[in-house]
């Protein structure tokens, strides 16, 4: 059983959802991701989301995007990013990486190595459902998550198709398009993330636009878990011209205004 399977059995006996932030690695720059990664779990979040930067992302809005392009311009290196979240042990950490950096880095490296430092899983969001089996193999060998995403525009088969070769949760975005703060999310995403429910043993986090405790409280009976990115990458770039100290305070804050409307 893997830290995300673990975690996921302990909120639904207790009837929880997980909050999960998606954060960038190394904007602006290491030491500050490890200090957010702590204040996050201070505040009760359940599992954090990690972007491993790269310069041709797929389906991230202009926010996460910019946060890769400040990060990269760096200098950021994959085996820094590894050795930083190896001290990052306060709640359990996925990867979200492209497909072309696991397949450069070698699929069985790339697991082998996040795993040592504590990785409990990975999202590969271009990875094809039809190009999955030997990485889907190699993570339940090693008994790493493989999180893989349905959207709106998935048909039904092919999201059953997806699940079956998913571990950990299923990652269903809850728009068709870019992430990116919403004001309101589609009407039928909550019948549409019902109906995969009632066909899939998998929990089911919902991530992209979902920034206010409304859009919480709205997919709180639907979701075993809700992921948040883009609100809080968007408030993470003011730590390179701000106190770093007041800008942990006014995520933390942040995230708790959610995880109130989340667990109430």
């Amino acid at each position: 059983m893997s830290a995300v399977d673990q975690l996921f059995s302990e909120l639904r006996a207790s009837g929880r959802k997980a909050l999960i932030p998606f954060i960038t690695a190394g904007d602006p720059d290491l030491e500050f991701t490890q200090a957010l990664v702590q204040e996050l779990a201070a505040r009760g979040c359940h599992l954090c989301e990690i972007g491993i930067p790269y310069s041709d992302p797929i389906a991230d809005g202009p926010v996460i995007q910019a946060s890769y392009t400040r990060a990269l311009a760096k200098r950021i290196k994959l085996a820094d990013i590894l050795q930083a979240i190896g001290q990052m042990r306060q709640m359990p950490l996925v990867t979200m990486v492209s497909y072309a950096i696991v397949l450069r880095h070698g699929m069985e490296r790339y697991v082998a190595e996040a795993k040592a430092q504590g990785v409990a899983g990975v999202i590969v969001p271009d990875l094809l459902v039809e190009e999955a089996d030997e990485m889907a193999a190699i993570c339940r060998r090693e008994d790493f998550s493989l999180i893989q995403l349905v959207t709106p525009t998935t048909p039904r088969e092919r999201a059953l198709r997806i699940a079956e070769r998913s571990t950990g949760f299923l990652y269903y975005v809850s728009v068709t398009g870019i992430t990116g703060e919403r004001t309101k999310l589609p009407p039928d995403l909550v019948d549409n993330v019902g109906w995969l429910r009632e066909r899939s043993p998998l929990p089911i986090c919902i991530g992209f636009g979902i920034s206010t405790p409304d859009h919480v409280s709205l997919l709180r009976p639907v979701a075993d878990g809700l992921i948040v990115g883009s609100a809080i990458v968007r408030q993470m770039a003011a730590a390179d011209t701000h106190p770093r100290r007041q800008v942990l305070d006014q995520l933390g804050q942040y995230v708790s205004t959610l995880l109130a409307a989340l667990n109430p």
